[in-house]
Order: C-alpha cells, then structure tokens, then sequence
C-alpha cells in the first residue's frame, strides 16, 4: 500500500448529481446540442464513468446499488457493468461455493443484478454503460454448433518427395472443413528464432520460413478426394528451387469462450459459459443480438429502465486468439472485396495474422513469403483490408441493432491487436474507444485515434483510463491525472476509469475486498482506498468540467499527416520530425481509408470543413501510398488543400502534379512551408518548455475553446490563438469563469502569456456572449512589470494587482492606451515555512479479515518534521496508508502591516492529495500560487499543505477599472 497524503480536515461536501439522468440520443455527431449541463455542474453524460467489476450475478444487488450510489456521491457519471466472472475464468478459476452456471450472463440471477443496477442510475440521475457479454463482451452463451462463432483457419504443410509426386493423405486432414490445398515451388527456406512476451515472460520463438516462387502457387483442392482427403500429384519441374511443398487449409469453429468454468452439467447454454463470436461478419453480432432478445430484453421494465439510463452499449478490445484470422464468409468477402480469389495465396497468410497482444509467441507454425519485389505483401495487404471490411461490418449490425431495439449508442475499441487498420474501422462506432494501457500515455499514438474520430464527426472519443501493470492500491491520483491530462491533449474527452470493485462480500475473498486481476492491474476503487472521499471527487470533477468543454462544439486541427499501416503497429509510427509541435502546429492522422468517408472533402482549401479543417495534408516519403490514395491527393490539391511532401516523394505520386498546391521540403520543413503559405495555427504555443493545445469551435453557444497542456516540466511563455473575441479563464478544479485580464488582441489574434507548472492544465474560452454572466472590465492588461505577479477583478473595486517586493518601479499599459505606473514596492520578503506537525491517520487491517466488506481500522500517530520528507523516510510510516494531515504556523507581525495580502507558493499538485485548506478556508488543489484573499488571516496562520512552501507578501494595487 502507499501512503495517501490527505490535506487538513475536509472542508466541502461532494456535489451531489442533480435531476433526472441525461439520457443518450443516437446522434454521435459532434457539435449537436446535448444535456451537458453547465461547467460547473456538468451533467452526468458528460462525467467521468468506473468500470465496474462485478464479481458474478451471485453478488447481493443492495450491495452494488450502494456502490453505484457511492460512485455518484463523489461526481462519477454512473458505471460501465462488466461482468467479470475472474477475467472470463483466464485468471483465477470459479471460486468454491460459486455456480456460475446459475449466475452467468443472462441468466434471472443476472437479469436481477442488471435489473438493479440500471434501478440505482435512475434513482440517483447517472447513465449505465453495459458490456454485451460477460467478461470484455466479445460473446454470449450459446449453443456451440452457432456458425456465428467465431471461425479459425488451421494451417498445415508437408514436403513434396524429391520426385515431385505425392500421393496421400493431404497434412491436417480431419482438422475441419478443407478450404484449400495449394503446392508452391520453394526458392529457399530456414529456421528463424525471436523472444516474445509470453503471459509475462520472454519465451523462444522458433519457426520455417518459406521462400516460395512467386509463380508457382496453385490450388489443387478439387485433385482432393473430399472423402478419404487422399490426393495424387505429379508437378513439373521448376527451376531455381530446392522443390516443392504441400500446403493444405481448414476452416472451423474455434470454440474460444470468453468465460470458461468446470460445470456441474450440460443442461443449457450457460452451464458451457460463454463462447465467442465471429468479429469479421455481421453473423456475430446477430448471434449477441439474439442472445439479448431472448434473455435479457424479455423484462420490459428491463427494456424501459434501458431506454431510459442506459448510454452505451460496449465492447472492449478484441482479446480473442486463432491460427489465421478468419470468417466462414471471407473467401466470399474477399473476391468482393480484392476482385480476385485468396484460396491460392492462403499461404502468405501463415504467420502474424492472428491476434498481436496477445500471441506474440504464437505468431504461426510456419512463414511464407514470395521472392517477388513486395514479397507477396500486395495480397496480404488486400486481406487485411477484406478483414477490415468484416469487422466493419460486425460492428455496422451491432450498431444497427443497439440504436433500433436498444435505443442508445454503442461504444468498442475497434480494430487494434488485430491485423487490420485501425484508422479504418474507428468510424464505424459512435463513441470509438481507446485505451491508456495500450496506447502507453502515448499523444502522438492517441493522435492517430482521434484524427479518424474527428473527421467523421464523433462528439465522444472514449479511452479507458487508468490501468497499470503492477499498481493495484498503489496508483496515485496524480497519475492518474497524467494520463487523463495526456489524453486531453490528443482530443480524448470521455474518460471510463479502470475500475470500481464490488465492495461486499464474495467467496474466497478477504480484505480488503474482492480484487480482478489478482492484484495485477490498478486500480481498486472503493471507499477503502482513503483518497475515495478525500479528494477523488475533486479530480473527477476536473475530469468532468473537461470532458464537458472537450465535447463542446466541433474540434479543429491543423494538420493531417498521411498515415497509412497494412496492420496497425502497437509501437506506433508517427510523425517524428519535431517541428510542428515546436512551432505551435497541431496535426492528427488520417488514413486512405477515412477518404472514403463523405466528411471527407475540401471546401475553402481545409480537408473535412465540418470537422477537423486541417489546413494542410503532410505526406512523408516513409508512407505507403497506394494508388487510389495518390488520385485522392492529386484531387484534394486540384481542389485547394496544400500537399506537403516531406523527405521526398513516397512512390506512384505523380511530382508536382496537382499544381502550386503540392510542395516538397525535407525531412523537418513542414512548419515553415506552412507559415511561407500565410498560414497559422489555431492556438500557437510558444514556451520555453512543451505545451500541447487544441481548439474547438462551438457555434451552438457562441463559446470557443483553447486547451494548454503544460507537459512534465514548469513552463513560461504565451499562446496566440486565432480569435478577437474576450478571452475568459475557466477553473476546471472549481467551476469558476473569470476574464483574462492580461492580454494582446490585434485584427484577427489573441496573445495571452501564461506561466504553468508540469502536468497543470489551462481552459480559456474566447466568447463575445459571456458579459451578462461573467463580469469583465471595460478594458483590460496589455502588459505589466514582472513585480506585478497576479490581478483580480470585480464590479465593485475593478482591476486589482499582486505586487510584490520590488527596487525598481514600472508601468501597467492598458488596452485603451494608458498606463498606470507601479511605484516601488516595500512588500516583506517571501519566506519559507519549516517545523511542520503531521497528524498521520493510518488505516489498517481490521481484526476480521474475513469480512471483505470492512474499510479500515484506524488510529492516529503525531509526528514531527524540521522539513517536509515522505513517509518512506519516517521510519513509522515506511508502507503506511492513511491520511496526512499537515499544519505549520506562523506569524504575520506588524513589520508585515506594509502588505496587504499574501500568496502560498506551493511545490505543484502533490501525489494523492485532498482539498488543501487553510483556516478552513478551501484551496484549489492544481495551483502553484494561491492568493490568500478571503482566508482569514489571524496572528497565527495554520495552513495544511504538502512540500516545501513559501509564503509572499504582496501590496494590492487597484486600477479601478
């Protein structure tokens, strides 16, 4: 465990959700009017949701009501229900005393548990997100002879005799159904080894590779007794060749269950768990579809609660395992698809194209390649594109299904871990969902998420946020702050927390409570962590007020960078030229397969005007371009959008064609090729640090949107943004909307200079509709001397400045023209704060550690600190978990009476920490400088904070504006 550092006694009760649930349309499309709810109560649509683990249906329903309602006290938005079952069984088996053919998915045990937990979103005014199946959702209990399952396709080869004649059985026959039988001349072949992650360890790799001529495939199946699967061939000679190979392919039911558990029977489909489904047809999520017809839909109260709270509909990412990738229909769907057959080529597909993440060290028997130039790649290429069409089509019917019968939306993590474009299958869910765990924090991997999200208009851009490897009770809100910071950044704006536990009893399980993953992964939610009701609602409430402005109108970005991968990579291969991220430009990707989209179109010389707007399309010589994807260029360029090659040209580009609007620069010149075409960003960053942006324009409530992510390390400089319009400060942390004072506007830009700690986040909102809402002066700052560290305003006294201890005088230049000068000043000198007391609240086994449902027992030691040092350095606390509570004092004396106020200087946000108080007094929890107006300043001043603070003195100086 660690030690959760709690700031002084809580000061402030939880914002509790008000109203009626703010229910889902179908519409995805962004920049629609939806219930939000205002900044600083955003509805529960837009709030941050848990992953809920729900151990299996046996579980007491009051119990998960009371976690659902607990969620919702500290601002969660509601759940996403998954029924976890111990992963689907995959880590940890069914518990004794547990009978999940009683209680799996679907069946009245469940149905009672669902039926609950859609009964406490309705009472308390959040939204449902359910998985369609047990465990990640990628199946339903079924018969086991359903073609809707999932499909395999089992390879085998065998060597042809040195006399080129085989006569025999085909290899593998009676594996499944024979699909074809293919010889192929070797041109030469050896043995291959790799390590490869293996269930957490590195293992051995060995596999035969093949270097087949490209020539000499040809099919043989119907030279196949379909009986005894004896066949007799005699094949000619074939030059520069070691001789020939066999190569034989069979199609069949996989039978993979995404829950698996020893039953007692064989009575009905749920004592055989749950089986998954065929992700490359429509044919899979029929079967899901039935499954919820004839089980779970059958209530209509069920159905009507559904209707009512329910929001998404979801599915994880496809963690399920073959040979080859597969569908009964693909052959079909690939003449369709290709214009040509793939039984002859079958065997390129033998290696890498099962699942990535999780069959690294499976990856196939054997490889074959051609000893063409492309090596075969152009037929592997057409097959991940047929799988790409399936999967499409998979998700198309479900979606289909969910807002005709459902009446809501559906959410999935499409396409990566399998051997498809990602990019190309993002459009099809109407809240795409990616994931911290795999994308690795990464921006520039969530910018190729968002890219393809963005141009065919969704509002939502879901990520599951929060797991990591080895942290379970020990992952810290700031990082979880990181992460959810960093996603922002890349246009992430709904975030589902991985994940809130079942905080009740269950079989075999002690305290403190049932954990998934077998401590594997963070986190474990509850109200047995300390930081529950001392500060994770602050943090979800940031999270919320985000989420609420990052779905707000329509997003735009600058740039769009070319980005086309046969199989998505899970390292990523991205723009790596640091250019436009140093000069401001913010960029996404799009893939050839988004041209298709009709979002996709060029209007005022910006791709996707509806959208996006990206302002230019970069192309490096890296990429692979197709020809189809070339004639959509030259067409964009035709039409006004700047092409910006970089590196070179990539092959099948016609140079120069397309007119002045194709250009060519080298590696790292696409920054200043833009700015050479009188183009700008939206919000341009200039620091002396790395500050990430975005910008969303909403027409429906005349408010525009600047998000600064200040990354890792404190930073100063300034954003110019595209605007006129009055720029206004919006606290996440607090909901408070207040003018920007200090800035520079000319004819068509806003030039606003900030100062910003690591991981600190800033919304600025550019609206001319605000005044009756948010007071501003008549006239604002242009500039001021660096003595003046702070201003406020209100009606009543105007423009208020921090000044603090300063030799020299200066002047404050106004919008108007005027300045008003800064005399010297005489503030006291800002010092430190030192012997601190820490009232440490350790929370501790209780004495029965039977009953999982206990929280704690606690009890209070006092320690005190010279100087502030983590509890790992106090030797009583070494792995102590608690609550800190941290006062020092001090004096303000009347050799201070020449000041009139003072800040805090803080150290930045501190790890897992609470609302920081002061005297009662509650202070924001992200701030570096926090002025002390409005907290009462007696002789002695307690104040509760974590870190090496200082305390500076400042005079107020008043415009009177």
């Amino acid at each position: 465990m660690f030690a959760n550092t709690r700031i002084a006694p809580l000061g402030w009760a939880a914002a509790a959700i008000l109203g009626h649930p703010a229910s889902a349309s179908i519409d995805d499309q962004a920049g629609l009017h939806f219930n939000g709810g205002t900044f600083e109560k955003p509805s529960s649509l837009v709030r941050p949701r848990f992953r809920y683990w729900l151990p299996d249906s046996s579980v007491s329903p009051d119990v998960v009501k009371a976690d659902i309602t607990a969620a919702g006290s500290i601002g969660a938005g509601g759940i996403e229900l998954l029924p976890f079952f111990q992963y689907g069984g995959r880590i940890g088996n069914m518990p004794p005393g547990a009978d999940w053919s009683i209680s799996n998915f679907g069946t009245p045990q469940f149905d009672a548990v669902f039926r609950a937990a859609l009964e406490a979103h309705q009472e308390h005014g959040m939204v449902m997100d359910f998985a369609l199946g047990p465990n990640q959702g990628q199946g339903v209990p079924v018969r086991a002879d359903d073609e809707g399952l999932q499909w395999d396709l089992v390879p085998f080869t065998a060597a042809v005799p040195p006399n080129r004649s085989f006569h025999g059985v085909v290899p593998g026959w009676g594996t499944g159904e024979l699909v074809s039988v293919v010889s192929a001349a070797v041109a030469s072949q050896k043995s291959l080894s790799t390590t490869a992650s293996d269930e957490l360890q590195l293992v051995n790799v060995t596999w035969d590779q093949y270097i087949l001529r490209h020539g000499s495939l040809t099919e043989r199946i119907s030279s196949v007794d379909n009986t005894t699967g004896e066949v007799s061939l005699t094949l000619g000679a074939a030059s520069n060749s070691t001789g020939y190979r066999l190569f034989a392919f069979y199609q069949k039911l996989t039978l993979e269950r995404n829950l698996v558990f020893n039953a007692t029977q064989d009575k009905t489909i749920f004592d055989n768990g749950s089986f998954v489904v065929d992700h490359f047809d429509g044919a899979g999520a029929r079967v899901v579809a039935r499954f919820w017809e004839d089980h779970i839909l059958t209530d209509p109260t069920t159905k009507e609660l559904l209707t009512k709270v329910g929001n998404y509909a979801w599915e994880d990412s496809v963690e399920i395992t073959s040979n080859i990738s597969w569908s009964k229909s693909l052959s079909a769907r690939f003449q369709k698809v290709a214009g040509y057959r793939i039984e002859p080529f079958l065997p390129l597909l033998t290696f890498k194209q099962n699942n990535f993440a999780l069959q690294a060290a499976t990856p196939g028997p054997f490889e074959c390649l051609l000893d063409s130039p492309d090596q075969g790649a152009g037929h592997v290429n057409d097959y991940h594109n047929t799988l790409a069409d399936g999967i499409k089509d998979y998700l198309q019917t479900l979606t289909n299904w969910t807002n005709g019968v459902l009446k809501l939306q559906l959410s999935a993590q499409p396409g990566y871990n399998l051997p498809v474009d990602m990019l190309a299958t993002i459009p099809i869910v109407q809240a795409p969902e990616c994931e911290s765990l795999g994308f690795g924090d990464d921006i520039d991997l969530y910018r190729h998420f968002t890219g393809p999200a963005n141009l065919a208009g969704k509002r939502v851009i879901s990520n599951e946020l929060g797991a990591v490897i080895m942290s379970a009770y020990r992952y810290l809100l700031s990082e979880l702050l990181f992460s959810a910071n960093r996603g922002f950044a890349a246009g992430i704006n709904q975030y589902v927390i991985h994940g809130q536990v079942y905080s009740g009893n269950y079989y075999a399980t002690t305290w403190p409570g049932y954990t998934p993953f077998s401590y594997l992964f963070s986190e474990l939610y509850s109200d047995k962590q300390p930081y529950w009701e001392n500060g994770l609602a602050d943090v979800l409430g940031y999270m919320g007020r985000t989420q609420l402005v990052q779905q707000s109108g329509v997003p735009r970005v600058d740039v769009a960078v070319y980005s086309k991968q046969s199989t998505t990579s899970p390292l990523g291969v991205g723009y790596k030229a640091a250019d436009l991220q140093k000069n401001g430009w913010t960029y996404t990707y799009v893939s050839p397969a988004n041209f298709d989209l009709p979002q996709a179109t060029v209007n005022n010389g910006v791709l996707g005007p509806n959208g996006p707007a990206w302002k230019a399309i970069v192309i490096e010589s890296t990429r692979n371009l197709t020809l189809s994807a070339a004639s959509k260029v030259k067409e964009y360029a035709g039409a006004g959008l700047p092409v910006i090659f970089s590196g070179g040209s990539p092959s099948y580009y016609p140079e120069k064609d397309g007119g002045t609007n194709v250009h060519q620069v080298a590696a790292g010149g696409v920054a200043e090729l833009l700015s050479s075409l009188g183009l700008s960003p939206w919000v341009k960053a200039s620091s002396n640090g790395t500050w990430y942006t975005t910008w969303r324009e909403s027409a429906a409530d005349g408010i525009d949107y600047a998000f600064v992510l200040s990354d890792l390390a404190p930073a100063s400089g300034e954003i110019v943004v595209a605007s006129t319009k009055r720029p206004y400060f919006f606290d996440a942390w607090t909901g408070t909307r207040k003018p920007v004072l200090t800035h520079q506007q000319d004819e068509t830009t806003t030039t606003i200079p900030l100062s910003m700690a690591g991981n600190q986040t800033l919304i600025i909102a550019f609206s001319d509709k605000l005044e009756s809402e948010v007071p501003a002066p008549s006239m604002h700052i242009t500039s001021a001397p660096p003595s003046v560290i702070g201003a406020d305003f209100d009606k009543t006294s105007g423009i208020s400045l921090r000044v603090v201890a300063s030799a020299a005088p200066g002047n404050v230049s106004l919008s108007d023209g005027t300045s008003h000068a800064v005399p010297a000043m005489e503030a006291p000198p800002a010092f430190a704060l030192t012997n601190w007391t820490l009232v440490a609240e350790l929370w501790e086994a209780p004495p029965n550690l039977s009953d999982a449902s206990a929280i704690a027992s606690k009890r209070n030691t006092t320690h005190e600190l010279p100087t502030l040092v983590p509890w790992a350095a106090i030797p009583a606390l070494v792995n102590a978990s608690g609550l800190g509570y941290y006062s020092v004092r001090f004096s303000w004396s009347p050799s201070n009476a020449s000041a009139t106020g003072a800040y805090l200087s803080l150290p930045g946000p501190i790890p897992n920490t609470a609302p920081q108080l002061l005297n009662a007094g509650s202070l924001p929890v992200p701030e570096v400088l926090v002025d002390l107006k409005g907290i009462p300043l007696p002789g002695r001043v307690e104040a509760g904070l974590v870190g090496e603070v200082r305390v500076i003195p400042f005079v107020v100086q008043r415009l009177g504006l």
